[in-house]
């Protein structure tokens, strides 16, 4: 995994978090800015505290880094950030499905979302904060954007021999 850009700064968003306000700050610190600092805090905090540390608020009501409805669909904030920053990674795209079907109601989630989904819950109950539940659920999308990839791979393998 290669860090696209770099910006340095930190991200807010509320406490106790589960599917994409953990997802969110996995893809920031893995393609966007690997030493990104975040924030967790009570959700009547979250603007004051975005102002006072000059921090980007991201899946909060009514920042940019939000779901979104586009074309009919409901997105969630992890696609808001892949928009945001351009990330055109293939894998990555088909992890925000996963992402996407865990967090939000739509009518062709992934199955892979429900696991993703349970998961994200269990560790925000083991945790003990949100920080140490970023530390424990990393490796998951580590593993789970990995998986992306080998069946992205696996699947032009196949399309490639298909065509012999």
């Amino acid at each position: 995994m290669e860090i696209e850009q770099k910006i340095d700064m930190k991200w807010v968003t509320r406490e106790k978090a589960k599917v994409d306000r953990i997802a969110c700050p996995w893809l920031i610190s893995r393609f966007v800015d690997k030493d990104a600092i975040f924030l967790f805090v009570p959700k009547d905090k979250v603007m004051e505290t975005a102002k006072k540390e000059n921090a980007t608020p991201f899946d909060f009501p009514g920042v940019e880094l939000m779901h979104f409805q586009e074309n009919g669909k409901e997105y969630v904030s992890f696609d808001a950030i892949i928009r945001k920053y351009n990330i055109t990674d293939r894998a990555l795209l088909d992890l925000a499905k996963i992402v996407r079907g865990a967090d939000a109601s739509i009518p062709d989630a992934p199955v892979e979302s429900a696991g993703l989904e349970a998961a994200a819950m269990g560790f925000r109950i083991i945790a003990h904060n949100d920080m140490e539940n970023m530390k424990l659920q990393f490796p998951m999308y580590d593993a789970l954007y990995a998986y992306c990839k080998e069946r992205l791979e696996a699947g032009a393998k196949l399309e490639h021999s298909a065509k012999k």
